[in-house]
């Protein structure tokens, strides 16, 4: 969330107004432009900044992630299965020169809301500090340091030899937004607003502010501090103010509170946000003021009933995030998460969990504002490293793999507190989770449970049930030997650091052996005892730990995950894994650039899964039709010429990614076709060629799809669905032979601010402009020179090409190319061009004002 602070050198006498403002730019800068970076090889880690070759330094602006640039290799195999076939280590520089004259009453400040990792902060050539953790956000004080009236240069070097730390792609650099920030001595420090609501119903709503105020001054300072609330219309609503004593060179904590009646509440079908601003007036100067976005709403948790938001009880439909954005890598545009967001949004999904770190401010903004829930997750490691290529302990040492257990022990609090002090204000996070799958580094925990190393017991960890007895697994507990570090003495003091920070909130983990966790200190401290991948012991916990709210924190994105929590009023929710694909942590040989289990591919298409998990999501009729040859279908015809499932208790037990199907009609005549149709529709008619197939119910399909064998024969395949006395129909039509490529864009004009983004989708279609989607071309890209090319993709896990190349074979018949707009205020063009085919051209305007513009169409570069 930003902040939005008005600094004041002097005060100006305004006629009429009781307060002074100065007519002076806002506090908060962007400092994402006119950097220049440097990459280093790991062996040059001893380099100094000036020591760095000129040859080496470009220009870059922020945030950026310098390693999705690089292309795959599957010469890196051997740490692949972590950060993916892309080559990340190395030692990165950055620099900035800047001007900046401070009076003797003002200071300044740099904000990092992310740099990945082990970074180190000069400013003209003094060491500001050392930072490790990649997703916690910093700042530091750069009022010692700075020049009056020359130029300043802050650098940051970014140690990333260890390029394999994590057990997904990372990335590397300054890859979040950075700020500078001037204020006067006595002001409203970085992070210095907390607003919560603690009593909210529909009729009224109580507001608590409470803000930290800071005098630097060498004197004792007397201050009004007026809070006014706005609704997010920019409509005022109310205000209050104090009057304040502050002594020289300390800091208060003021706590206000204003009443609003008739309150306009978040949620996430109407995520209503509202605006407090915070002045601080010295001698009826305004010498601050710090506007903060909030939300009015109250969450609840009930052992026996699930969650409420609002006083609704409802189900927490989520899904988990990594923080790339496939051909963008680490340095995510909010459009392109906006894009992405949106999607989920429309498949019905309510929640994120950022899996496994801490998100951006400016994700969560996106949150707050489009309506998720979030589950914020601190950590992935603890105590103990897991092993980045596999998973669970680790299994061997290697340098480059070495990550943050290396700083958890001086690091993790101040980490913690500074994600939520950060954080706090965001309406959309109502979870702080500790830890993720934190069991596995605890070797005594998994040992206890009787699912491993027990040679008494031959079943599956997944579906079975704990082999052993609660008393059981207590035993085992008191007589395993403990490590250095317990995973409960652990749990308990990151929990105690997170109720310090925040109580208007739980806390929870991802659990990947709660049996044995709910038995220490760690399920016992958490609020929450989130379940991965354990729906088979929903059941046990309910039964055994009947006063502990649990739910899924990580599920498969499959019905039967979902019937186990519709079945069980006292879970709240699931989050499934994932919700997009994500680079790194491959299981796949080669080529593949990441993961594969989403429910949206890396170029944001959504795929046959998330169609599934929408009709289970969503009350909107909705209907997908999907198809496949009965040779590679999961389906057979029975004894009566039925489709039916070859094995029909594998839906039961279905993991991470979907089967194999098809979203054409484009086969051999004659051929015999497995259509599935995933629907919340209660019942549906099959046509081929306006003759029907027949109608069948809902209710006849134990596996939520609905099941055709169809021989095949050219034409429209069209299904009738019929929900809540809605009728609705979804076709599919045998496409010819690919004619031309036909672009579109999700909006027509950019601001030429630099930061706008456009997603171009090309499409082969036939000449009756029908997709055509079982075959591929190469589509070759025209861009203008007032674009900045950020990538493309077609959505495959299997496409490895580099991201910056300016053409690409398609998937499915189509691709995604990502620009953002430059400072230029024109109208381009954007064209398309395949070989044999019709070529396609897309009028994009950028800027804010249309008479401001050039009246030309740029020339294709």
């Amino acid at each position: 969330m930003r902040f939005y602070l008005i600094s004041i050198l002097i005060c100006i006498g305004l006629i009429g107004c009781q307060e002074k403002k100065a007519n002076l730019p806002q506090r908060n800068n962007d400092f994402n432009f006119d950097w220049e970076f440097a990459l280093l090889n790991v062996d040059q880690s001893d380099l100094q900044l000036n020591e760095v070759p000129k040859t080496k330094w470009e220009e870059v602006r922020l945030p950026h992630d310098w390693v999705i640039e690089h292309d795959y290799d599957s010469a890196n195999a051997e740490f692949a299965p972590a950060t993916g076939y892309i080559y990340g280590g190395g030692i990165g520089w950055y620099k900035k020169n800047f001007h900046l004259s401070l009076t003797k009453n003002q200071k300044a400040f740099i904000l990092f809301d992310g740099v990945y990792n082990k970074s180190e902060v000069y400013l003209n050539g003094k060491k500001l500090g050392f930072h490790p953790y990649g997703y916690s956000p910093f700042y530091y004080d750069l009022t010692p340091y700075l020049q009056s009236n020359k130029e300043n240069t802050i650098a940051v070097k970014v140690d990333h030899r260890n390029y394999a730390d994590s057990r997904w792609y990372t990335g590397a650099g300054i890859y979040r937004n950075v700020e500078l920030i001037v204020t006067d001595k006595l002001h409203i420090p970085v992070w210095g607003s907390f607003i919560t609501t603690p009593e909210v119903s529909k009729e009224k709503a109580l507001v608590q502010i409470e803000t930290d105020i800071n005098n630097g001054y060498s004197i004792d300072k007397n201050i009004k501090i007026i809070t006014e609330i706005y609704n997010q219309d920019g409509k005022f609503i109310t205000k209050t103010s104090d009057n304040k004593l502050i002594k020289a060179n300390s800091t208060i904590k003021l706590n206000q509170q204003v009443n609003l009646t008739d309150p306009e509440l978040w949620d996430v079908d109407n995520p209503k946000l509202y605006l407090a601003k915070t002045k601080l007036v010295v001698d009826n100067g305004q010498i601050d003021e710090l506007v903060t976005n909030f939300g009015v709403r109250n969450i609840r948790f009930d052992a026996d009933s699930g969650f409420f938001l609002n006083g609704q009880n409802m189900k927490i439909k989520g899904v988990c995030l990594h923080h790339d954005a496939g051909l963008v890598g680490t340095a995510v545009p909010k459009d392109v998460w906006r894009r992405r967001l949106e999607v989920l949004k429309e498949g019905g999904c309510n929640a994120i969990r950022v899996a496994h770190n801490p998100a951006s401010n400016e994700f969560l903004d996106l949150c707050d504002e489009l309506g998720f829930l979030v589950q914020d997750e601190f950590f992935d490691e603890w105590d103990y490293p897991k092993d980045k290529r596999w998973n669970q302990k680790e299994q061997s040492q290697n340098f480059e793999t070495e990550g943050y257990t290396n700083y958890f022990q001086e690091y993790a609090e101040s980490d913690l507190k500074s994600v939520i002090l950060s954080h706090r204000n965001h309406p959309s996070v109502f979870q702080w989770s500790i830890g993720n799958e934190i069991e596995w580094t605890y070797p005594r925990i998994s040992k206890a449970t009787g699912f491993f190393g027990n040679m008494n017991w031959n079943g599956n960890y997944f579906w079975s049930k704990s082999p052993y007895s609660r008393e059981e697994i207590k035993n085992e507990l008191d007589r395993l030997p403990k490590q250095e570090h317990t995973i409960g003495n652990t749990a308990e003091m990151l929990v105690k650091w997170t109720k310090e920070m925040d109580l208007t909130r739980p806390v929870t983990a991802n659990c990947i052996l709660p049996s044995a966790s709910h038995e220490t200190k760690y399920g016992q401290s958490l609020d929450i005892v989130g379940y991965s991948y354990r729906r088979v012991l929903y059941d046990y916990g309910h039964e055994n730990y009947p006063d502990k709210v649990i739910m899924g924190t990580e599920n498969l994105a499959q019905y039967h995950e979902w019937k186990a929590i519709m079945d069980r009023p006292f879970i709240a929710g699931t989050f499934f894994w994932t919700g997009i694909n994500y680079l790194g942590e491959i299981r796949a040989n080669w080529p593949a650039k990441g993961n594969d289990a989403g429910m949206v591919d890396f170029a944001g298409f959504p795929k046959p899964s998330y169609h599934m998990i929408k009709t289970l999501w969503s009350d909107k009729p909705h209907t997908f039709i999907a198809t496949q040859s009965i040779e590679k279908s999961i389906n057979k015809l029975n004894k009566k010429g039925e489709l039916v499932a070859k094995n029909p208790e594998a839906w039961k037990t279905a993991l991470w990614e979907w089967h194999d199907v098809n979203n054409h009609w484009n086969y051999s005549k004659g051929q015999m076709i497995s259509v599935e149709l995933y629907s919340n529709s209660e019942e549906i008619e099959l046509f081929l060629n306006g003759k029907s197939l027949g109608v069948k119910t809902l209710d006849q399909f134990e596996d939520h799809i609905y099941k055709w064998a169809v021989p095949f024969e050219k034409g429209e395949l069209s299904a009738i669905g019929k929900k809540g006395g809605i009728t609705t129909e979804t076709k599919l039509v045998t496409a010819g032979e690919p004619e031309k490529v036909k672009l579109t864009l999700d909006k027509r004009r950019l601001e030429n601010d630099r930061y706008e983004v456009a997603h171009v989708v090309a499409q082969l279609v036939d000449g009756q402009g029908n997709p055509v989607r079982h075959e591929e071309r190469i589509i070759n890209f025209d861009i203008p020179q007032y674009l900045r090319l950020l990538g493309v993709d077609n959505g495959a896990v299997t496409n490895i090409q580099n991201h910056t190349l300016r053409k690409i074979e398609t998937d499915k018949g189509r691709a995604l190319l990502v620009l953002q707009s430059t400072k230029d205020a024109v109208d381009v063009e954007v064209k398309a061009t395949v070989d044999g085919l019709s070529e396609d051209k897309i009028l994009l305007t950028i800027g804010d004002d249309k008479e401001d513009q050039e009246d030309v169409f740029a020339e294709l570069n």
